[in-house]
């Protein structure tokens, strides 16, 4: 199990209602269950984001395959409007 910190962007961190927290996870499915649970927002927002974990884009792996490294640090980007 690793410990580290989860980064939440634009509409990740409004729905989150803090810009950064710690967590306890071994793979990013798990990081996702624990920081989604009661936080019904958080989810709709997570659902839809793209993922970076020590700085290195997720894509489109399988989030039970993505194992987090102790003092991993895992980014939520929520989906951004512009151009």
């Amino acid at each position: 199990m690793a410990t580290g910190k989860v980064r939440y962007w634009a509409a990740a961190r409004q729905a989150a209602g803090v810009a950064e927290e710690s967590f306890e996870a071994a793979t990013l499915a798990e990081l996702m269950t624990k920081i989604t649970h009661d936080r019904a927002e958080l989810a709709r927002v997570v659902s839809r984001s793209s993922f970076l974990v020590d700085g290195s884009p997720v894509g489109k792996r399988a989030h039970d395959t993505v194992v987090l490294a102790d003092g991993a640090t895992v980014e939520v980007l929520p989906p951004f409007a512009g151009g």
